[in-house]
């Protein structure tokens, strides 16, 4: 079994961080709505605006289900990622968790993956930086780490 890539788990961190309130409680995250307006809590897990704060452990394990949903659908619609080199796979998990399975699957970001033309697909994660309608320079950043990450293994 293809188990998350380190490198993904590095990138939602760095690019959802962990939202504390401080004068709330510093060792806790409450929801918030996140820049493309979904509520969030923790790294990045989808949630109801009325979920009770949570800590950084108890965000850890929302993360690893989240990551573990958005490999199963990566390798569901881009299979041949299963035989490239686990930092192309991180990439697009971490595109997959970003966005949804649903972007993936009717992007052509996925047949670009599946044509194995990493230059092309590149270009196409480059598109992907739109959040409420607009260029979000956080997507901007996140997208240029993937792409790096899938052409040369670095982010």
């Amino acid at each position: 079994m293809i188990e998350v890539p380190q490198a993904a788990v590095n990138l939602v961190k760095r690019f959802e961080g962990f939202h504390r309130v401080p004068k709330v409680d510093p060792s806790r995250a409450l929801p918030y709505i996140c820049p493309a307006g979904y509520w969030t809590i923790g790294y990045g897990h989808l949630c109801d605006p009325k979920h009770p704060p949570i800590t950084e452990a108890e965000a850890e394990i929302y993360l690893a289900r989240d990551l573990n949903t958005a490999l199963m659908s990566t390798l569901r619609y881009c299979p041949v990622l299963a035989n490239e080199p686990g930092y192309r796979l991180a990439a697009i998990v971490d595109f997959t968790f970003n966005l949804g399975a649903g972007r993936l699957q009717t992007s052509t970001l996925r047949k670009r993956i599946n044509q194995r033309d990493w230059p092309e697909t590149a270009i196409e994660l480059s598109r992907w930086v739109y959040g409420g309608g607009k260029v979000l320079p956080g997507l901007v950043a996140r997208r240029n780490s993937e792409a790096r990450l899938l052409l040369v293994g670095l982010w």
